[in-house]
């Protein structure tokens, strides 16, 4: 049997927090985090909660410690943090205060996640236009940014890693480039954040959103926007958890507090904000230097070996430039996906390429039964089709 070399897991006994990789081959945190033993545990004591008095404190004390945690792991304060159900969500809360009639344009690529991408559409109606940069294929490079930003942008939408081809692009060279003509710049972190460094003050950003439910380790339903200046501009979208006093329960009366959550809307997902805490604590366990150096030995052995097999990967050219996924490139991504899914391999199918995500706790013989597994599913692949041609 071939084997990959890399270095360690970057964290002994990570991967004994996640039982079921014991025997099962998890490469789709890009799309779902794998369970752990820490969320549930944060489960269980959120259904013990909900058993006695007082589970809205308690909700309220998980809440602030969500924040705090995030915060610290992107070296913001926590009054720049606020939490919301979903990304689509925190990109309207980011676009809504801005006015278009000097400044008409929001500059996103066509790798765009489309949840995202589709809020920047929707802003039409008010005066907005989407400068697209990168192909339609949905190539993009930090130059294609720098040609398309101008003194007429308002926004500049940057992936700080591409969903599909898990391309990463140069943020602090996109914002310079957009604060020097007077725009603001939002980061969709959420193919980053709990794998990487993710640091905004390195990155100059204006917003960042990151969801949970991904390298996070946590649930899906839980999203964090960080806000740059949290006082900048009054939301049109709001709810009780963004009043000064969110019990003062006074209905006639809209006032906004100083800092992040004045972003936020309604009662979030109690369960994905436990499991939030779960999942961040995790994370904290790592030096995320060393897991990213770990997940791009990974992917640079897993192409290697892939393309030896005959098949096609996206990788970027510049190992700087690489997310933490491969993308393998397949025209039935579901039917692969679905042959690999009973063989206890897991991945993450999107827009004609399976994607293979690492994490800190993806090791060598993830990869060689991956690419042992395709190989099968090739060879039968052609096994069928010779029965078929005889027929």
């Amino acid at each position: 049997m071939t084997t990959t070399t890399t270095t360690p897991p970057p964290a002994p006994g990570f991967r004994d927090r996640f039982p079921a990789l014991a025997n099962t081959v998890h490469l789709a945190a890009c799309s779902i985090a794998p369970r752990s033993t820490d969320m549930d545990h944060a489960l269980a004591t959120m259904l013990d909660n909900l058993s006695h008095p007082g589970f809205w404190t308690a909700c309220e004390q998980q809440l602030h410690e969500a924040r705090r945690r995030f915060a610290h792991l992107i070296g913001a304060d926590v009054a720049q943090v606020a939490i919301l159900p979903n990304t689509c969500v925190a990109a309207y809360q980011a676009v809504a205060g801005l006015r278009w009639r000097r400044r008409p344009y929001v500059v996103c690529a066509t790798a765009e996640f489309p949840g995202v991408a589709h809020v920047w559409l929707a802003q039409q109606p008010r005066g907005a236009w989407v400068r697209w940069c990168g192909t339609r294929a949905g190539q993009v490079t930090t130059d294609d940014y720098l040609r398309a930003v101008t003194s007429q942008t308002a926004l500049v939408s940057v992936p700080a890693v591409t969903y599909r081809d898990a391309i990463r692009l140069s943020i602090p060279r996109i914002a310079d480039a957009a604060h020097a003509v007077g725009a603001q710049v939002f980061v969709d972190a959420y193919q980053a954040a709990g794998v990487m460094p993710v640091n905004v003050g390195a990155l100059r950003c204006d917003y960042l959103a990151a969801g949970t439910g991904k390298y996070l380790l946590g649930l899906p339903g839980l999203t964090f926007l960080y806000v740059r200046h949290p006082r900048g501009h009054l939301p049109t979208l709001t709810g009780w958890f963004g009043r000064i006093d969110p019990h003062a329960h006074d209905a006639t009366a809209l006032d906004f507090p100083p800092h992040a959550r004045r972003f936020e809307t309604g009662t979030p997902s109690t369960a994905a904000v436990y499991a939030a805490i779960a999942g961040l604590s995790l994370i904290d366990r790592l030096d995320l230097d060393a897991v990213h150096r770990h997940t791009q030995q990974l992917i640079t052995a897993t192409a290697e070996r892939l393309t030896a097999q005959g098949e096609s990967v996206r990788l970027v050219a510049q190992p700087e430039g690489q997310g933490a996924h491969l993308a393998l490139v397949e025209p039935h991504t579901e039917a692969m996906a679905a042959w690999l899914a009973p063989r206890g391999i897991i991945v993450a199918p999107r827009g004609g390429v399976i994607r293979l995500a690492m994490h800190a706790y993806t090791t060598d013989d993830d990869i060689n039964a991956l690419c042992e597994a395709i190989a099968s599913y090739r060879a039968g692949s052609r096994a069928r089709q010779r029965t078929g041609a005889t027929r």
